[in-house]
């Protein structure tokens, strides 16, 4: 059994940044929390979740296809925090209903870098599902201009099998 907690954070593909940013920064006071601008991330504090930005002229952005409209998708993924994280049960309760996970990554989420794994719902969706943030003992916060985001190496890609 998977245990969701909460959404952690979510991705989407946005055409006018600027824009964009103005709307979930100024309207909804979600403050900017880390940038990547050599990728092209701008990820977004909203409570205890992160909303993250992709230019679709971006590095991570032109992975997703065409722009937000009619032919291109502006989500691309939702991230669901899972608790407990054991990769082991998490891979035997996917592989029980035919559902393959992609490698296991630290990642970077709401909570700071942590385990992920990504799998694609019936419909092509990506979804990722992390783990609490990695503490080793002695060791500082996570820093959010630290970190990878990390890519979905190996994880089911619904944009190769439309």
């Amino acid at each position: 059994m998977i245990s969701v907690r909460e959404i952690d954070h979510l991705v989407l593909r946005v055409s006018d940044v600027t824009t964009m940013l103005a709307f979930y920064r100024d309207v909804l006071d979600c403050p900017v929390e880390r940038r990547q601008d050599d990728i092209g991330l701008i990820q977004l504090r909203a409570g205890h979740s992160l909303i993250d930005l992709v230019p679709v002229d971006g590095a991570l952005g032109r992975a997703g296809g065409a722009a937000p409209g009619r032919e291109g998708r502006n989500l691309d993924h939702f991230c669901l925090r899972v608790e407990p994280f054991d990769e082991s049960a998490i891979r035997a309760h996917l592989a029980a209903h035919c559902i393959d996970a992609g490698a296991l990554a630290s990642r970077y989420g709401a909570e700071g870098q942590g385990p992920s794994l990504y799998l694609t719902d019936p419909e092509g969706n990506v979804v990722e599902l992390k783990g609490p943030a990695e503490t080793l003992p002695g060791a500082a916060s996570p820093s959010p201009a630290s970190g990878d985001i990390g890519a979905r190496a190996g994880a089911p890609n619904p944009r190769e099998n439309p």
